[in-house]
């Protein structure tokens, strides 16, 4: 795994401009919790933030010290840089309804 890889996802529709949320995932090499942080992230972004949204993965093994500007203490951790506030949530992000909840998407599908 490289130590910083972009993912994005563009919107198809070019009429409306949706907010882009920016989503940083810090690992620790291609570790099972890593891996699987990273493929539920990616379903819950394509269930509900479909072409407005870049992951960027920042692998610590390679590059330890990227990890002092946004405070990482565990790993896998997920960092919602936009919108703002930046919001933190740790674990492999296996709870769907708890990390819909930690990005404040939760209540925006459900108004």
């Amino acid at each position: 795994m490289d130590s910083e890889k972009r993912f994005s996802s563009s919107p198809k529709d070019k009429t409306s401009k949706p907010e882009t949320w920016h989503l940083r995932l810090y690992v620790a090499g291609q570790t099972p919790k890593s891996i699987a942080a990273f493929a539920n992230l990616k379903k819950i972004c394509e269930e509900h933030l479909k072409g407005q949204y870049t992951i960027e993965v920042i692998d610590l093994i390679e590059n330890p010290k990227l990890a002092k500007g946004d405070q990482i203490l565990a790993i896998p951790t997920l960092v919602r840089k936009l919108p703002v506030p930046i919001r933190k949530i740790i674990g492999d992000l296996s709870n769907t309804e708890r990390v819909l909840v930690g990005l404040n998407l939760y209540s925006d599908k459900e108004n």
